[in-house]
């Protein structure tokens, strides 16, 4: 099995920032891609930030210049670096990775139980 463990959530004033962090763990092969994902009350989920094994990042539109993603791959970890939050970041963030449990076996997405952001104005 494959958990995502989510820490960094929290509370802030707007204009501050947070660091989210994601670490895999479990016995899988391989991980592709990793990324968050965010939900605020009454709207969908959307994604946030994406990045590749090779580093290649994409981000939503609203976040760009904004937020950061990053990875270590020897780690299994991805980070989401948020600065300049505004109240319309306020949400609960999920973390997603594309795992491999073993060699040539399909890449299925695995979901963090996600993490409390709150921005006050």
């Amino acid at each position: 099995q494959v958990q995502l463990e989510e820490s960094g959530g929290g509370l802030v004033q707007a204009g501050g920032s947070l660091r989210l962090s994601c670490a895999a763990a479990g016995n899988f092969f391989s991980i592709n891609a990793m990324g968050w994902y965010r939900q605020a009350p009454g709207k969908q989920r959307e994604l946030v930030a994406a990045i590749n094994s090779g580093g290649s990042t994409n981000y939503e539109d609203s976040v760009k210049g904004r937020f950061t993603i990053s990875r270590v791959n020897a780690k299994n970890t991805v980070y989401l670096q948020m600065t300049s939050l505004k109240p319309e970041d306020t949400a609960v963030y999920y973390c997603i990775a594309d795992v491999g449990l073993a060699e040539d076996w399909p890449y299925y997405d695995y979901w963090g139980q996600g993490t409390q952001v709150t921005v006050s104005s």
